[in-house]
């Protein structure tokens, strides 16, 4: 079990928390395995949310990942050394700690800031999507891949996907497909685009916040906001075509669909 437990534990930096009196920083620090989260991460991030939220001096929270990547979602692998190696209850207690944490920033008391950029995938939108604030560049790629792996959309996703415009939830959950950072505010997966140059200007700006007040932050995040390019191949410009395919009541009838369509 030492084995086992060494697997996740590694490296006891692989959370940082930095920041001021104000603003509390909590960077996933990961970057060799694009910040994936594995138990201890969690634990950690979890223990030191509770203690940020009732810390009346602390006004708000910004989640960030050092790295190309934000988060690339939970370490599949960690959880299947432990189930191979019968210790099966200590990857679902993971599985569960990961989902509690979800739950903790949907839920928190004060603002939080998601900088995302590079990859959000899995437990990386879990942790991102339910933030106050979700920023996102040109560089970002989100993606729910759990039914490549015969697995199911998770971290809430049924909250978030199912209050996109049409059947775009619907799209995702199922596909997998990427959907980069412009099309996610033309959705509303994210809620402000900026260019993946100005981000570090974005963190500095947050730096300065002394008001748990989400009218004022988002007047420091819309100093450096930048209209988004929506590509005409992009995801969000073939939402017509994904509504008439995915509207459908079962996946047959969708596959049905999806293969007329490709026939026209």
């Amino acid at each position: 079990m030492a084995m086992i437990r060494h697997s996740f534990d590694e490296d006891v930096n692989q959370v940082l928390f930095e920041g001021n009196s104000y603003v509390k920083k909590v960077i996933l620090n990961r970057p060799q395995k694009l910040n994936c989260l594995n138990h201890h991460m969690v634990s950690e991030m979890t223990r030191k949310l509770k203690a940020y939220e009732i810390d009346p001096e602390v006004k708000a929270v910004v989640l960030k990942g050092n790295g190309k990547a934000f988060c690339a979602g939970g370490d599949v692998v960690a959880s299947y050394i432990c189930m191979v190696a019968g210790h099966w209850s200590y990857a679902a207690s993971s599985y569960k700690k990961n989902l509690f944490l979800d739950y903790v920033v949907a839920t928190y008391g004060k603002p939080v800031v998601a900088l995302i950029h590079g990859i959000v995938m899995g437990s990386g939108a879990g942790l991102s999507m339910h933030a106050a604030f979700k920023i996102v560049t040109e560089n970002t790629a989100f993606a729910m891949p759990e039914t490549s792996i015969g697995h199911f959309v998770d971290v809430g996703a049924s909250y978030f996907l199912s209050r996109l415009p049409g059947f775009l939830g619907e799209y995702l959950g199922l596909t997998g497909t990427k959907i980069r950072g412009p099309d996610m505010v033309a959705c509303g997966l994210a809620t402000h685009f900026v260019l993946s140059k100005d981000l570090h200007l974005v963190e500095s700006a947050l730096d300065e916040v002394t008001s748990s007040d989400t009218s004022k932050i988002s007047k420091v995040i819309s100093i450096y906001e930048h209209k988004p390019n929506v590509k005409q191949d992009g995801v969000y410009s073939r939402l017509e075509i994904i509504n008439k395919c995915f509207s459908r009541k079962t996946v047959e009838e969708i596959l049905s669909s999806l293969e007329s369509e490709a026939g026209n």
